[in-house]
């Protein structure tokens, strides 16, 4: 399930089903929460060949200080363009930033959010900023970022 929520001097939480057209102010925010599952890990595995024992060696994963198998974080990143995409298709990545602050284990409930920060209109586009978060456990932040997207329109028709 997709969220928007509006920020201002009050947070209120809106959802929007497909009943209706969506528009993109700047300030935005969309969420979609999602849990990782082993299958996931060696599915994205086969298809980046990334096999860092961290993500399938759990003794390895604790012999680096960590509690258990990680999820790539790339994985976890993935959750931005999904969100975007699917309430704005045709919507294209432009950039990327990341910063990964804390690991994912498997079966931990991730939050990922975006927020429009910036939305600047060219001739028949709109160039769009946002603000990108992923949470585990409520409000602790595991990765931090921006991202860049270019929109044929910023309606979600």
């Amino acid at each position: 399930m997709i969220f928007l929520r509006s920020i201002g001097s009050v947070r209120s939480l809106r959802h929007f089903s497909s009943s209706g057209p969506l528009t993109l102010k700047t300030g935005d925010v969309f969420t979609k929460k999602r849990v990782f599952s082993n299958e996931d890990v060696i599915n994205y595995s086969k298809v980046s060949h990334d096999s860092n024992p961290v993500h399938f060696d759990a003794e390895c994963a604790r012999t680096l200080g960590f509690e258990d198998c990680l999820v790539h974080g790339m994985l976890v990143a993935a959750l931005f363009p999904r969100i975007i995409s699917s309430n704005f298709p045709g919507a294209i990545y432009v950039s990327q930033s990341l910063q990964f602050k804390s690991p994912v284990y498997v079966g931990e409930e991730i939050s990922g959010e975006v927020q429009a920060t910036n939305i600047r209109k060219m001739k028949d586009k709109s160039l769009v900023k946002f603000s990108t978060k992923c949470f585990k456990k409520g409000e602790h932040l595991v990765i931090d970022g921006e991202a860049v997207a270019i929109f044929p329109s910023l309606s979600g028709e």
